[in-house]
């Protein structure tokens, strides 16, 4: 039902995910991003428990597949499940268990790890990673223009309803967060609150306590004066 994208820049080591589908509030359960620690998405039949699980698994520094071995081992409906890691090594991991509906399927490159179920076709995630490499500008937009390719061939059979986005780089709490939980074009959704999020939030953000700066800049004419520098306007 759901199809879904992670990623490392290898030149900062920020970590991302993008996820769309026809069900609510996909970006709740499925996708999961710690700066310097992995980007995780369960899907299919989702089972929440794998990122609470895994995701200390992963920063204590064990390696995807053995992640996934462990965490599949334990779980009876393995073969409902789909999972795939991408940690901040660049180590990719995947599993599409037998009994996930079709098309359903993953595919990796350098750095980007696909998969989906339920989907019009095969060429949903083969678009996605190839507009992921081929797209230009911030992580963000290239994760926004990897999505879009791939509702272009079909996305999810059913149709649409939700989508979400995230990223980390340095912090366990994400740079970006962003979700459109019912909506008639969640990705286009998506992008538009990027947008918005340029205005003030991702320099506020920058400015915020963090794993290289404690305390983070709380001189609130400083913030502000940085924010309308920075920023963009509003549209």
């Amino acid at each position: 039902m759901t199809w879904s994208i992670l990623v490392r820049d290898p030149t900062t080591g920020a970590l991302g995910a993008a996820v769309a589908t026809r069900f609510f509030a996909v970006g709740a359960l499925c996708i999961h991003v710690e700066g310097r620690v992995a980007a995780l998405a369960t899907q299919a039949l989702v089972n929440p428990m794998y990122a609470v699980r895994g995701m200390p698994m992963l920063r204590e520094g064990q390696a995807p597949d053995a992640v996934i071995a462990t965490l599949l081992a334990a779980d009876a409906g393995r073969e409902t499940r789909q999972l795939h890691i991408l940690d901040a090594s660049g180590r990719i991991a995947q599993h599409t268990g037998s009994d996930c509906i079709a098309w359903c399927g993953h595919i990796r490159g350098a750095d980007v790890s696909v998969a989906g179920n339920m989907l019009a076709g095969a060429a949903v995630i083969e678009r996605t990673l190839d507009a992921f490499a081929a797209a230009q500008g911030s992580l963000p937009e290239r994760l926004l223009t990897a999505l879009e390719a791939g509702e272009a061939v079909g996305g999810d059979k059913r149709g649409k309803q939700s989508a979400a986005l995230k990223i980390a780089s340095n912090d366990p709490y994400p740079d970006l967060d962003i979700r459109a939980d019912d909506h008639p074009d969640p990705i286009a959704e998506l992008r538009r609150l990027h947008r918005v999020s340029l205005e003030r939030f991702a320099v506020f953000r920058r400015l915020m306590p963090g794993a290289d700066s404690p305390c983070g800049v709380f001189d609130r004419a400083v913030i502000d004066e940085i924010v309308a520098r920075e920023g963009l306007p509003p549209r």
